[in-house]
């Protein structure tokens, strides 16, 4: 059966412009949804931005105190240097002693030596 427009009633008119207008803000509905879609991708966009940059800083954070520390591995540690100036010092101190025992017995052995008489 074709549909003939004249044959509508006015309530069918007034329910096919209701319907007009409804589908009308429905439309203007969706358009500001795909501006606050927008709005809140951009928003998305910029806080993924914020952190990849704060990950970025901590990144380099954690590199450069590695790298201080292989620094500080590298320079020579003052209490490693002090202890070995200590134990040279008690390495020549005994040699020291030594040569000084080794001088002394030399002396003795060259000195006369006067053995007492019995008597």
């Amino acid at each position: 059966m074709p549909f003939k427009i004249n044959r509508l009633s006015s309530k069918s008119w007034l329910v096919a412009g209701i319907c007009l207008c409804v589908s009308t803000l429905a439309a203007a509905s969706d358009k500001q949804s795909l501006s606050e879609k927008a709005d809140v991708a951009r928003e998305e966009s910029r806080q993924i931005e914020q952190e990849q940059l704060q990950k970025a800083s901590e990144a380099a954070a954690k590199t450069q105190a590695r790298e201080t520390k292989i620094y500080k591995k590298m320079l020579p540690n003052d209490w490693e240097a002090e202890q070995k100036d200590k134990a040279q010092k008690q390495f020549n101190e005994r040699e020291s002693r030594e040569n000084k025992y080794l001088r002394e017995a030399k002396e003795a052995a060259t000195q006369e030596r006067k053995i007492p008489k019995p008597g």
